[in-house]
Parts: structure tokens; C-alpha cells; sequence
């Protein structure tokens, strides 16, 4: 199971579920990470900045492709 590291919260390491989505991971483990739309992906306020493992993710949503087209998300 992949294992999520949160830099910015001291190092906190997390385990992420296959098909589960990292702030769902976050959530689980009753770390509060922001999201304005209540985690509809219609905001990115959730964002993160991944340092490694981008082939543990899934593909991006239609939604991630909009805001990635739109200049709003990078990768």
C-alpha cells in the first residue's frame, strides 16, 4: 500500500488505499486538510505539491484535466 508522507506536517505518514484519494487518506488518519468545496475536486484548494511517486496515482479526473487545461494545476 502506498505510503503518503506529509512534509508540511512534520513528516506525518499516512497509508493510501487502492482508489482511494489522498485526502480521503488524510481525512481517515483525522488530519484536517482544506477543502472549500467539501472534496468535489471544484476548487483546488486541496492542492499538494507531489516531491515523488507520481505512478502510484490514478489518472486525472475529467475535473483534474479542466483545471490542468485551465492553467489551475500543474503536471
Amino acid at each position: 500500500m502506498p505510503l503518503l508522507i506529509v512534509l508540511n506536517l512534520s513528516g506525518a505518514q499516512v497509508e493510501v488505499a487502492p482508489g482511494q484519494s489522498l485526502l480521503a487518506a488524510l481525512q481517515g488518519v483525522g488530519i484536517d486538510w482544506m477543502h472549500a468545496c467539501g472534496a468535489k475536486g471544484r476548487c483546488t484548494t486541496c492542492r499538494i505539491e507531489l516531491a515523488a511517486g507520481l505512478d502510484n496515482l490514478a489518472p486525472l479526473t475529467a475535473a483534474e484535466e479542466r483545471y490542468r487545461a485551465a492553467g489551475r494545476m500543474s503536471a
